[in-house]
């Protein structure tokens, strides 16, 4: 029942975009009302945003111009438009969700220049890969917040390194805190959008991730119908245990290869191929929403690096009433593809406008966005 009402919002949205109208959001406000008018909301960087179009998930935040999953970063996003902040979500020793990349923290912060934690570094199993590190679940909440985080791709994004050592490592409801003050400050919702990290790793460190954020989403308000919340989750199995006890949208999402975990720790021999089939999709309606697939599934590259046809997963994912929520965009010449480099230098930018026209043309509902507030433009001058 509650998947199906689900569907029939999402279909709208679907099938009215491929008419070619505008149509509104799926999801209605939730995180904070804003205020009622029938003028676009004007962003902090002047970008007018109305409410129609493809939504706008800044990835890790604006994470193109700050270090990933900070207050910092999350804030950036919302001023330039986004329409959900996105968080990955694993856990602290004590069982607090917070906002990191990944289990290991080595990479994202500053932890091995704390001599305190040295002997915390371990090599521990994830997802079938052995990972040398230090692991959020071995630290308590008030550790972490002894650690700044740090930019994770200097070589791409050295301007992000001015601001490494200034940030905190935020938990879930600091950010939903965020989010409420900046939909009373910009007089429109800014949304949320978790992922469960690797899901799998934490049921078996004895840490499930997805008690905690029903609780949390409950605490806040946010398990209900019409919250501006999305679910989202590269394995299968517990968002169908979501599917029973969250009344917001779920996305299954998609890699460009390989198989969800819970997949391959069961024995299930499908991968992420079969799951873009029309019986793949099929049943991911059956708990889901929406899809998170890698862009490549939805226009692929050739061997050269160039685009080629588009597939038909857009309109295969739309036949089954799911929204479509590609990832990730974002502007520097090492994730482009070929014909829209403007240099051989990987860290320059080059025409992420052309890359966001050519998916647009496709019927994407939205786009994961590292850099939003180049998302927001695309989409303003369609």
């Amino acid at each position: 029942m509650m998947r199906e009402r689900w569907r029939t919002r999402a279909w709208t949205r679907a099938a009215l975009a491929l008419s070619g109208l505008a149509v509104v959001g799926v999801t209605s406000v939730v995180v904070m009302p804003a205020a009622a008018t029938t003028e676009p909301a004007r962003t902090a960087f002047g970008h007018l945003r109305g409410p129609d179009g493809p939504v706008v998930v800044g990835h890790r935040g604006a994470s193109g111009y700050r270090p990933e999953h900070t207050l910092a970063s999350y804030e950036l996003a919302a001023r330039m438009g986004a329409d959900y902040i996105e968080p990955d979500l694993v856990t602290t020793k004590d069982g607090v969700l917070v906002a990191r990349h990944e289990p290991e923290i080595g990479g994202t912060t500053d932890v091995a220049d704390h001599p305190e934690f040295a002997d915390r570094k371990t090599t521990k199993t994830v997802d079938g890969e052995e990972v040398t590190g230090w692991f959020a679940e071995d630290f308590t909440l008030a550790e972490l917040k002894t650690l700044r985080a740090k930019e994770r791709i200097p070589q791409l994004r050295q301007e992000n390194t001015i601001h490494d050592g200034r940030y905190e490592i935020p938990t879930l409801q600091e950010i939903i805190d965020l989010a409420r003050r900046l939909s009373r400050e910009l007089h429109r919702t800014v949304g949320i959008y978790p992922e469960t990290k690797h899901p799998t790793y934490f049921q078996r460190q004895g840490l499930p991730l997805e008690p905690a954020l029903v609780r949390t989403l409950q605490r806040n308000g946010l398990n209900r119908p019409g919250a501006k919340v999305y679910v989202q989750s590269f394995e299968v199995a517990n968002l169908k245990q979501l599917d029973r006890r969250l009344r917001v949208p779920l996305v299954q999402l998609i890699g460009g290869s390989g198989a969800p975990y819970d997949f391959v720790a069961n024995g299930d021999p499908r991968t992420y191929d079969d799951l873009v089939t029309p019986e793949g999709l099929a049943e991911i309606a059956t708990y889901a929403d929406g899809i998170g697939p890698d862009k490549n599934r939805i226009i692929p590259r050739d061997a050269d690096g160039f685009l080629g046809e588009p597939t038909s997963l857009v309109a295969d994912a739309h036949e089954q009433r799911l929204v479509v929520h590609p990832y990730t965009f974002r502007a520097e010449n090492a994730f482009l593809p070929a014909e829209f480099r403007s240099s051989a230098d990987p860290a320059a930018y080059g025409d992420i406008f052309a890359e966001y026209e050519a998916f647009l043309a496709t019927g994407i509902d939205g786009v994961f966005a590292d850099h939003p507030d180049l998302a927001v433009a695309a989409f303003a001058e369609r």
